[in-house]
């Protein structure tokens, strides 16, 4: 395997890139896509990507997310638009060959947005995709750490109240002075970390994509999608696996997998490190590519490839 550093132009400057190759010619390549939390193209997700990928005949891209002032989002279409220019990066480097992309968390609903105005996507690979919105998973996910913290009904009403008005006010529909007397009223709960919003309201919108539907962009989707989900505390899987089912029947494009013992992330034990990774994952991701992907060409195999001959 080889890797070169790569910086990816974009609009406002250049995003640092890494590109894992293949011993021999690609036979595909894919680029990777962040989570709200971790900007870094050297995560460790990406890392094992990097690492066994290119065993089997798939290049990887991966670059750091842009900045953003404190406290904001990216909004996904810039997203989008920084990941057009990675793909254009990488085709310079390696030519054209069949492309997927590969999201986890929010960076899920980033491949979903591409994929669906790009018919010419090869593949999605997608981690711990919710496809309800942002402010609906949101509103799941916090209600489950609060249970998983031992809080009751009286706190969960509370919670919804809180969000409730914080989404109002994001979305302009009640004044800042109005929503700031909710969060005030709920601020000095022992929950109220666990809300994730914050106790100081922003006078302006930070949260640009909180109503951004996935199913909108799935139905447009034409690429093989390979779903990989965990016992996720954070996304509502079976409401999430059931809009997928719905919105693509055809069971040829669509291949739903659920790991043991994994949570949002997939890893074991609830660790967020390379060693934690479940073997199941990269079994369940190596043996579809294989499957979806066209087979390697004599240029792209060799016996740095197989080693057993």
């Amino acid at each position: 395997m080889a890797e070169r550093e790569l910086s990816v132009g974009c609009r406002g400057g250049e995003l640092p890139a890494l590109l894992s190759l293949p011993a021999r010619d690609p036979r595909a390549a894919v680029v990777l896509l962040h989570p709200a939390d971790d900007r870094s193209g050297r995560q460790f997700l990406f890392e094992h990507l990097a690492q066994i990928l290119p065993g089997h005949g798939v290049a990887v891209l991966r670059y750091d997310r842009r900045d953003m002032p404190e406290g904001r989002d990216v909004p996904y279409r810039l997203q989008v638009e920084d990941l057009a220019c990675a793909r254009a990066a990488l085709e310079r480097e390696i030519g054209p060959v069949a492309t997927g992309l590969w999201g986890f968390s929010q960076g899920a609903w980033i491949a979903l947005l591409a994929a669906a105005a790009d018919p010419g996507l090869a593949f999605l690979v997608l981690v711990g995709c919710s496809a309800v919105s942002p402010a609906r998973q949101m509103r799941y996910g916090t209600a489950r750490q609060l249970r998983n913290a031992g809080f009751g009904p009286a706190d969960q009403a509370g919670l919804g109240q809180l969000r409730a008005a914080w989404e109002d006010h994001q979305r302009g529909n009640l004044p800042r002075a109005r929503a700031q007397q909710v969060v005030d009223r709920f601020a000095a709960r022992p929950w109220f970390p666990l809300s994730w919003v914050p106790p100081e309201l922003p006078d302006a919108v930070i949260w640009d994509d909180m109503d951004f539907d996935p199913a909108h962009a799935i139905r447009q989707l034409r690429c093989p999608v390979l779903a990989i989900y965990g016992d996720d505390e954070w996304i509502p899987v079976a409401d999430s696996i059931r809009i997928w089912r719905s919105t693509i029947p055809d069971a040829t494009r669509l291949t739903i997998r659920t790991l043991d013992d994994t949570s949002h992330h997939p890893t074991l034990h609830g660790r967020q490190d390379i060693t934690a990774i479940s073997p199941d994952y990269t079994t369940t991701l190596t043996s579809w590519l294989n499957q979806t992907l066209p087979a390697a060409t004599d240029s792209q195999t060799g016996p740095s490839d197989h080693p057993e001959h």
